[in-house]
């Protein structure tokens, strides 16, 4: 059994745990035995049926005392469930399709100096395939056999697991575009009822954790500028899909 100081634990898990996820899968369980909470935040453990995928205001409930491996979903998910989860448990939803506007950021800091070359014509090392600045590249992490990226079929696993939900309907586009600090995403959700958008607007208002930023009479929306190093996440863009009954846009930046 190991024998560290508090201090150390804490430190040896924030090391440990920005790590590949197949060092986390080793390191993970030998922490966990010696009585240390892991909250991990690589893909390692998020569809592991034994381990809890979470977001604190969705689904903390979930939690108990011999819970020592807790699993942090993907960025781009968040986000979107922090929207979706309330619009759920009122009205019910069908089908998600998404599209995210994913900082760089996401990538590393090899994607930021990329960018940076581009930006001062310097010929420098790739985080991506193409240029990025002045760029949008529908590509992010590994295409898989099914077409679609892993990102984007994290989406799709990540939301029935932590709604507890297979029947709800998701598809998803994954875009990089050269911002710094913040991920976007165009959400068409269809919901098992109708609905009125004042209705709505209070229901995400009143969401822990979310702001609404939705008034276009004064062009009031959520950006990622907006959204950069503050932990809300931020909806806009509120608005009926006028082509499909009960369906709903939104605009999230966080």
């Amino acid at each position: 059994m190991w024998v560290l100081q508090p201090l150390l634990n804490f430190v040896l898990i924030l090391r440990c745990f920005l790590l590949e996820g197949k060092l986390l899968l080793e390191w993970a369980p030998k922490f966990a035995e010696a009585g240390i909470t892991v909250i991990d935040n690589s893909s390692a453990w998020r569809m592991d049926p034994s381990k809890k995928l979470i977001i604190p205001e969705i689904n903390a409930y979930q939690l108990t005392n011999e819970d020592k491996i807790i699993a942090n979903p993907n960025c781009s998910t968040i986000q979107m469930l922090m929207a979706l989860a309330p619009l759920k448990k009122t009205f019910g939803i069908n089908r998600v399709v998404v599209s995210t506007y994913q900082s760089i950021t996401g990538t590393g800091v090899k994607a930021m100096k990329q960018l940076e070359n581009e930006y001062n014509d310097v010929v420098g090392e790739m985080a991506y395939p193409y240029p990025i600045h002045k760029n949008a590249i529908p590509h992010c992490d590994v295409f898989l056999e099914n077409g679609y990226t892993k990102e984007e079929m994290k989406l799709v696993h990540e939301t029935h697991k932590i709604l507890d939900d297979d029947s709800i309907g998701v598809t998803a586009t994954a875009i990089r575009i050269p911002v710094v600090g913040g991920h976007s995403e165009a959400v068409n959700v269809e919901l098992n009822s109708d609905f009125e958008l004042a209705a709505v607007r209070k229901l995400l208002n009143d969401t822990p954790g979310v702001i609404v930023q939705d008034n276009p009479d004064t062009n009031t929306y959520p950006m990622p500028i907006y959204a950069k190093d503050k932990n809300e996440v931020f909806i806009g863009r509120i608005r009926k899909d006028f082509s499909q009954q009960n369906t709903l846009n939104l605009w999230i930046s966080s």
